[in-house]
């Protein structure tokens, strides 16, 4: 099968190169893995807010002096060398397609790779010093310690985020990937996660045609897209629109809005106080990472006094993210969950040759009777393996139409040039996050100009 053989490539070429990083990343010279234990150990959570190379070689050699002020240069060289240099983790940090690196202590290490899945590495740490040195070069980048400093979230140099724990057998550590290069909404197209229509419908949400945004949750289980999907949008924010960001630890890319506030959550600083504090930011959108706790109540007060929220949630269908907000640890009340206007839903699905992530459900809140009634507007049917067209909005259309002046056909007709505008930036290369969104801002700006410069008048574009 395709698989199979992508597969054997996929550990081949790892065990090509296995033997080679194994002798560049663990050296077992004793006075000097002694040496660099006491370095790594001084400079724990000190990297982390360095802003330059300079910087950093600078400070990791008055330490060195600190603790042996005999050492040579080759010795510092090599010290300063390896405090960044990951070994057989390397080539992963570097690889697009590795979403995920697991390190099960000495036992072995998985990769989730985007187009494989989870896959077993050749490479393992050979012992606990091993282990120990590497845990080591992690913990000079460490932002957070909890339970008696046997939990760790670190930020890795090139943007990734590991998290290690201490157990009885070694450290285990897991690394989310950071992409150079987010994906974009018509990288998900491309991928067959969603079709321009129902980017098109996004782009709607995110925009509000300049006036009211969607307040929406994108739900989906562990490894669906959540937040790929959520991230993609930021191409359809307005540039004047402020933003603040929540998360645990960073993962959203938002380079995309100049005003924008970027927090993070620690020990001391909670998720719930984050959200409330949103409040006196002047924020026109608030992004949170990710919804699972009393913070689920501070969202919809922000939604409440008319700032317009996005999060995502874990939840396998629209209906369970209603459940999951009305009970622990969320507690949600049942009259305020209409303010959320869309639930979308991501997942991995089985396309009988691999797992590909695909949009499963579009749905919005249209009131209460016994319960939230929910109008799907768009479905993906597990036995056929095909998706359905996407209805038109209804009672979000009736809201923009309300807040705009505009009519529910002239909604339905924007929304169709939309879709083809996505279309056409496909067809001209233009597919970069970047670069979706500098259209984007002159859409805004001049739409007749824009339509015109990317020729998409003469394709019939709805007037």
């Amino acid at each position: 099968m395709p698989h199979d053989i992508a597969l054997q490539g996929f550990i081949k070429f790892n065990a090509a190169v296995i033997s080679a990083r194994r002798r560049c990343m663990f050296v077992k010279d004793d006075d000097f893995y002694d040496l660099e234990m006491s370095v790594f150990s001084a400079l724990e959570g000190k990297l982390s807010n360095m802003t330059s190379k300079a910087e950093t070689e600078e400070y990791i050699t008055r330490v060195i002096k600190s603790i042996h002020p005999s050492s040579s240069k080759e010795e510092t060289d090599r010290i300063i060398r390896d405090a960044t240099d990951f070994g057989a983790l390397a080539k992963y940090l570097e690889d697009e397609d590795i979403e995920d690196i697991m390190v099960n202590n000495t036992s072995n290490i998985f990769v989730y790779s985007a187009r494989l899945g989870e896959v077993k590495a050749p490479e393992k740490v050979e012992d606990k010093e091993e282990l120990s040195l590497l845990v080591a070069k992690m913990k000079m980048f460490n932002t957070t310690a909890f339970a008696n400093r046997n939990i760790f979230d670190v930020h890795l140099p090139n943007g990734s985020r590991a998290n290690i724990v201490s157990s009885p057998v070694g450290a285990d550590i897991t690394i989310r990937n950071f992409k150079n290069r987010a994906l974009s909404i018509i990288d998900l197209v491309n991928a067959g996660e969603l079709s321009y229509s129902l980017a098109a419908r996004l782009w709607i949400y995110a925009e509000g045609m300049k006036v009211r945004p969607a307040n929406l949750l994108i739900g989906g289980m562990p490894a669906s897209g959540k937040t790929t999907l959520l991230n993609a949008m930021f191409s359809f924010f307005r540039p004047e629109t402020r933003v603040v960001v929540i998360e645990e630890t960073y993962e959203l890319n938002t380079e995309t809005q100049e005003n924008c506030v970027r927090l993070e959550t620690s020990a001391d600083v909670p998720m719930t106080e984050l959200v409330k504090n949103t409040l006196r930011m002047r924020p026109d959108m608030i992004i949170i990472g990710e919804v699972r706790g009393a913070e689920a109540n501070d969202m919809m007060t922000a939604m409440n006094i008319g700032k317009v929220c996005m999060s995502t949630i874990h939840a396998s269908t629209g209906r369970d993210v209603i459940t999951r907000l009305q009970h622990a640890p969320m507690e949600v009340e049942k009259d305020i969950i209409p303010l959320i206007d869309s639930i979308i839903i991501t997942s991995r699905v089985n396309t009988g040759e691999r797992y590909e992530r695909k949009v499963t459900q579009v749905s919005e809140i249209s009131g209460i009777e016994t319960q939230v009634l929910l109008s799907d507007l768009f479905t993906y049917d597990y036995k056929t393996r095909k998706s359905s067209d996407i209805l038109p909005s209804i009672t979000y259309r009736d809201i923009l139409s309300n807040v705009t002046g505009y009519s529910p056909n002239q909604i339905i007709l924007e929304e169709k040039r939309r879709a083809k505008v996505l279309e056409k930036l496909n067809e001209m290369g233009v597919r970069d996050l970047k670069g979706i969104n500098q259209f984007c801002k002159e859409y805004y700006d001049n739409q007749d100009h824009a339509l015109n410069r990317i020729g998409l008048r003469a394709l019939g574009t709805p007037e």
